[in-house]
């Protein structure tokens, strides 16, 4: 049997014209090409020799010619990638430039071209703030940049996601990946739909060749191949003489199913940049939550969001708890931050228990609860001159710095009358320390767990500035129309209390008592309903890629015919879509096993040589080669070249045909 690659003549042998290595004797593949060669190219019996010498350019056009005719529907594209049109030379009519311009939108260049665009265009909306995310901040933008603010404002760079050109690249992109995957999808189909291409008529000048003689009978021989190649899960049918099979449907699967992966993607991205919704919301150990948008400390959302379109549940933070570190170079880092819930899903849903951990979130619906901070509320309590409770409540501070030293302010806006009976409104600036250092230390806590709690507090009385109309944050005291106590010395009043201890108001103004010290978890509740079409698209594009880099469509021939002299010749060809060394080898495993039920026949002569007559049938017939006494190795690897060899096999080549 003999298994040759046949593909591109190198250098090394076209100057190699006697057919000989390097020492002087004939290579299989010199031998192989030197047959071919003496072999009688028509039905008339001429040789080239015969014939007159074309020129260059006629002799590759012809050679070209010849080889389309040979391969016929077997060297036909192995994959639905669109081929291009010839130029039209003439001028072109409005449908025609409609024709070119779909074609230039649905290319591949144009689809690359339009996602690296929409990437660029993505940019600005991590570098600009956003109206649409943190309106305070496009505010402080323009006030700070004069003439930046209204360049930008212009040119919609302050909502990129949702300005014209950046919906102009994201639907043009949508437009070039459907319009690519809708024909591809159904010549796919007709594809599978339809069967292997029947076998060539020279199946020598493919790239992968193999033949050998054998005493089978041609039907004994296509049925054993029939059945090796269904088992090695080809595609294969009986197709005259020969059986045709395919292989490696998966790559243009996977091609196919990237493409759509890609839209759905970008449908998810927009989905959810369009519905999507992310409030945040600081709660006291003891103290509930509704989803509802009044119960939110700030909230944003989508374009096409709608307070209808929020998940219906509540909770109550029950407990939290937090452990840090108590020695070494991590001293005071968290080791665990747990918040402790009740939650009910809908008006009338069960109550159940559960706890939110750091990036482990609560999962109602589309919506996701998360723990995103922590701190601690100290609770006091405030009395007038007359002893009467005007505020008794837990007040938040935010922390500072990773020890949780807190700052805020405390705001008793109603029910406060002073010594002389006037009411008025109160504040306290406070400052809160975990674990205070003790005397002549700075105002910072030293560990961020309650070990010394300390509450440092400044009372200014007058007006808060509630009531003007104009937003603040209840975090800071506005000090403008207040004043601040002082003590006998005209000093302004500041004191440290511990937990239980109470404050003086000068002037018989009241007392302030610090009563103890309640935990708060802040918690980021988010719904973006195309995150998991997003997760979906993002694995189907990995296995689609994977599938189509990786895997090799490729078609297989295997004929059977009976020779002039009685004895039937097996010939077998592969043909691949990409050169590879995978083909000659898998159609030497095969050629291998068919070779098992159909051995190459023993021709009677001395000393192991052929006799002259079978050498002649052999030249008579294309691809044949002269039989031996024994099978010879069935695979022929491109590396299995000698270290004499003129040059290593050549690869396959692509699905047009082998060149000659």
């Amino acid at each position: 049997m003999t298994t040759t690659d046949s593909g591109r003549e190198t250098s090394s042998e076209r100057k190699n014209s006697t057919g000989r290595t390097g020492d002087g004797e004939a290579s299989p593949a010199d031998a192989a090409r030197s047959t071919d060669r003496a072999r009688p190219s028509r039905e008339d019996g001429s040789t080239a020799a015969d014939r007159p010498v074309a020129s260059a350019p006629a002799a590759d056009r012809a050679s070209a010619s010849l080889d389309d005719n040979d391969l016929g529907a077997a060297g036909s594209q192995l994959s639905t990638a669109p081929q291009e049109d010839a130029p039209n030379l003439p001028a072109l009519g409005a449908i025609g430039w409609a024709r070119w311009f779909w074609r230039q939108l649905t290319s591949m260049r144009v689809a690359l071209i339009l996602l690296f665009m929409l990437s660029l265009a993505a940019i600005p909306g991590s570098l600009i703030p956003q109206s649409g995310q943190d309106a305070t901040r496009v505010a402080d933008f323009m006030e700070r940049h004069d003439t930046l603010g209204p360049v930008y404002e212009k040119l919609g760079l302050f909502h990129v996601y949702s300005s014209v050109w950046f919906s102009a690249i994201y639907i043009l992109l949508f437009i070039s990946l459907i319009g690519c995957i809708v024909p591809r999808t159904w010549q796919f189909v007709g594809q599978l739909r339809g069967r292997p291409p029947g076998a060539p008529k020279r199946l020598t000048r493919l790239p992968a060749y193999a033949t050998w003689r054998t005493r089978a009978e041609p039907e004994q021989v296509r049925e054993v191949a029939l059945k090796v190649l269904r088992k090695r899960r080809f595609r294969a049918h009986l197709v005259g003489d020969a059986v045709a099979a395919e292989k490696g449907y998966l790559r243009e699967a996977g091609n196919l199913a990237f493409h759509i992966a890609l839209i759905v993607m970008l449908v998810a991205f927009a989905w959810g940049q369009l519905y999507r919704s992310e409030g945040n919301k600081l709660i006291v150990e003891g103290d509930g939550f509704a989803n509802t948008l009044t119960q939110y400390d700030d909230f944003k959302s989508g374009s096409l969001f709608t307070a209808e379109d929020l998940n219906p549940f509540s909770f109550d933070l029950k407990d939290f708890r937090g452990t840090y570190e108590v020695s070494g170079p991590n001293k005071g880092t968290p080791r665990i931050y747990e918040a402790y819930i009740d939650y009910a899903v809908g008006a009338d849903g069960k109550e159940k228990s559960t706890k939110i951990e750091v990036n482990k979130p609560l999962e109602i619906g589309d919506s996701k609860v998360y723990l995103v901070s922590h701190g601690y509320a100290p609770v006091i309590t405030v009395r007038d001159g007359k002893g009467q409770v005007v505020f008794s409540d837990a007040a938040p501070l935010l922390p500072l710095d990773s020890n949780v030293t807190s700052s805020g302010a405390i705001k008793v806006m109603d029910g406060y009358t002073n010594a002389q009976g006037k009411r008025e409104q109160l504040g306290f600036q406070a400052f809160f320390l975990p674990t205070y250092g003790g005397e002549n230390t700075a105002v910072l806590s030293q560990f961020p767990a309650l070990l010394n709690p300390v509450l440092n507090l400044e009372p200014y009385h007058g007006d808060l500035g509630v009531d003007s109309g104009v937003p603040q944050s209840v975090y800071r005291l506005e000090k403008r129309k207040l004043k601040a106590y002082e003590d006998d010395k005209g000093a302004q009043v500041r004191e440290n209390l511990k937990v239980g201890e109470t404050m003086t108001l000068p002037g018989g103004n009241g007392t302030v008592t610090f009563d103890g010290v309640k935990e708060w978890a802040g918690f980021q509740v988010t719904q973006q309903p195309g995150s998991g079409w997003a997760l979906a698209g993002a694995i189907a594009a990995i296995l689609g890629l994977a599938a189509s880099l990786f895997v090799q469509r490729r078609r297989v021939w295997v004929r059977a015919v009976t020779g002039p002299d009685g004895v039937t010749v097996v010939e077998m060809a592969g043909l691949g879509r990409s050169e590879s060394a995978k083909v000659p080898e898998e159609l030497g495993d095969l050629a291998a096993v068919v070779h098992d039920e159909a051995p190459t026949v023993a021709e009677p002569g001395s000393d192991g040589e052929p006799p002259a007559g079978a050498e002649d049938a052999d030249r008579r017939l294309p691809g044949a080669a002269a039989p031996t006494r024994a099978a010879p190795a069935a695979r022929l690897p491109a590396e299995s070249a000698g270290p004499k060899s003129p040059s290593p096999q050549p690869p396959a080549v692509p699905s047009e045909g082998a060149e000659q």
